[in-house]
């Protein structure tokens, strides 16, 4: 283990200004902390959390280098880390404080300090790792989920760092750290649907297929994909779901009671965070169904849900944040079903340049490209 890694200079995307388009900048990345991990990134998957970033619907403060579903290789580990080393080839992800009541329940993805570990932009002693090149005083928001992965290194929490094996890929497995974790672990850790129940998705996007991919894995008989573009609910298709629903083509509602034969749908997830779609849902679930919701709103949000007639249908609603999962536990498991092809999420994927991240971007809003991986 090493703490001898000084101020450098390195190459990031700063968002400096709400709703603008990043810049690719040099900046200085200061010298690592004896907690921290230096980690030369090699590809970080552009996630719909760092665009609300981005556009002020979450606090980061700007301006700020985002990207949380980085993957690289370790340079350096302070005297304080342990179970990491040189040359560890990691997944990164969620950071989380390790001490709060949640945490030491194993329940690491409700931290009770969430927003500071993750979207607060510094350290816990109020520092940040990034500056304007030769001018300290003008800092800019580092540790974005534990990590600020859109630049070449970064030193990161090691709370964001899961060690996996060296021959994966990692311009291939780098949205595991968010997106795919948090479809995959919806349906997996949280909803857990008994094998031969029905589950639909609501948003055919990269966190939506991957609950596409977890429900067939789960056993799963009815798989519905449900979205606007035929594109993606094709290739819902050839990732097991058994049967799809262009929203702007039918009626929802109405499709998901034919395909149950009017049952109504066990298990729904949402991932577009719409409220009229979240209420015409809840009103598809079959007696003792679960809504469940990861997309992310603006806070203050609110949905209208029917109480009168679908009282005495017992239904649920709840809301789920990383997938429920413990990362260094959860995405080994998944280079695990990847390995196997049975989560393929390369289907899913298109590399660009960090030189290209805005097109990046703009591919995944237009929904030309389910998952961007910036490929450094």
């Amino acid at each position: 283990m090493t703490t001898d890694v000084t101020t450098s200079t390195i190459t990031a995307a700063v968002a400096r200004e709400h709703g603008q388009p990043l810049s690719i900048e040099q900046v200085e990345l200061d010298a690592m902390r004896p907690d921290e991990v230096r980690v030369r990134l090699v590809a970080t998957g552009v996630c719909h959390t760092d665009a609300i970033v981005r556009d002020g619907v979450y606090p980061t403060p700007l301006p700020a280098v985002l990207g949380h579903e980085g993957a690289g290789v370790v340079e350096a580990v302070g005297e304080m880390v342990a179970d990491i080393a040189v040359g560890d080839h990691v997944i990164l992800s969620a950071a989380y404080c390790g001490t709060c009541k949640r945490c030491r329940a194993g329940q690491v993805a409700y931290c009770e300090h969430l927003f500071a570990e993750d979207f607060g932009g510094r350290r816990h002693d109020g520092t940040t790792a990034l500056s304007a090149p030769g001018r300290p005083e003008q800092v800019i928001s580092s540790h974005f989920f534990g990590q600020s992965a859109f630049a070449t290194h970064a030193n990161v929490r090691p709370t964001s760092v899961v060690v996996v094996d060296p021959d994966v890929p990692l311009e291939v497995l780098a949205p595991l750290g968010c997106g795919m974790q948090t479809g995959a672990g919806a349906v997996l850790n949280e909803l857990r649907p008994p094998a031969g129940t029905s589950l639909a998705v609501s948003g055919a996007g990269a966190v939506g297929l991957a609950a596409v991919m977890a429900a067939r894995i789960a056993g799963c008989s009815t798989v519905i994909a449900i979205d606007v573009h035929d594109s993606r609910l094709q290739l819902a298709t050839e990732l097991g779901a058994t049967h799809t629903v262009n929203g702007k083509q039918v009626d929802t509602h109405e499709k998901l009671m034919e395909i149950t034969g009017g049952a109504g749908v066990d298990y729904i997830l949402d991932t577009t965070a719409i409220p009229a779609l979240l209420a015409s849902a809840a009103q598809s679930l079959a007696v003792r169904g679960t809504l469940a919701l990861v997309g992310a709103a603006r806070p203050g949000t609110e949905v209208p849900f029917e109480i009168g007639s679908s009282l005495v249908k017992g239904w649920t609603f709840k809301t789920i944040v990383q997938g429920s999962a413990v990362p260094q536990v959860f995405i080994p498991r998944l280079v695990e079903l990847w390995k196997q092809g049975a989560f393929p999420i390369d289907k899913l994927t298109r590399a660009y340049r960090l030189q290209e991240i805005n097109d990046a971007f703009a591919d995944s809003a237009s929904g030309a490209v389910v998952k961007p991986i910036v490929v450094f």
